[in-house]
């Protein structure tokens, strides 16, 4: 039986149901810790809002909230040095990837209090996380304001990418399952992908 919720329904949602309401409805997205690096240490933060923005050259953004009363280090490191990680989330490490959003400060590295250990390649100035699969060294190009909501879409290009574990496809892509990558729903709700299908490139013709 369908059911059709207003806007004005929307609004007048307790606050905590309608942040888990709309976090929700776009259904399960990638779980990825962001690793920076600042003068006082490291940071890791978990990140939901990861999304592809082109191959050529190769683009990442990602959405960070407004600062406000809480201050963000994540992007402040950053727009500081320039540099950043994008790990993915292991399965068996979604309660200690979720404990990264917990507001630690500044002196206090997530890695440490969290449980992960560091990487450092010979090229990269941000630290990997050494537990995940896959992790992509981006540099900072811009911060896009949002204008609606006071976020900032962070826009990165892809410097290198590290394959612990991850085995690339004959025809470049990678299986997600394989290396145990989490998804996220929400704001603390986290899935075990399975690889339903591979389809060949769509065509008319092929239909």
């Amino acid at each position: 039986m369908n059911r059709f919720i207003s806007k004005s329904e929307i609004e007048e949602f307790e606050k905590i149901f309608r942040i888990n309401l709309i976090n929700s409805i776009t259904g399960i997205k990638p779980a990825n810790l962001i690793g920076t690096r600042s003068t006082q240490g490291s940071n890791l933060a978990i990140f939901s809002s990861v999304v592809h923005m082109g191959s050529n050259p190769p683009l990442i953004g990602m959405i960070s909230r407004p600062s406000g009363e809480v201050e963000r280090h994540t992007f402040t490191n950053i727009e500081k040095t320039g540099y950043y990680t994008i790990n993915h989330l292991k399965v068996d490490d979604h309660r200690s990837g979720h404990y990264t959003s917990a507001k630690f400060s500044n002196q206090i590295s997530e890695f440490d209090a969290c449980g992960f250990t560091e990487y450092y390649s010979a090229s990269f100035f941000a630290p990997y996380v050494a537990e995940s699969s896959l992790s992509i060294g981006m540099r900072y190009l811009e911060a896009i304001p949002i204008k609606q909501n006071g976020t900032l879409l962070i826009l990165g290009e892809v410097e290198e990418i590290r394959l612990n574990g991850a085995e690339l496809e004959p025809d470049g892509s990678l299986n997600l399952e394989s290396i145990t990558s989490t998804g996220i729903s929400g704001l603390d709700t986290y899935y075990r992908l399975q690889k339903v299908a591979k389809h060949p490139f769509a065509r008319v013709k092929d239909m």
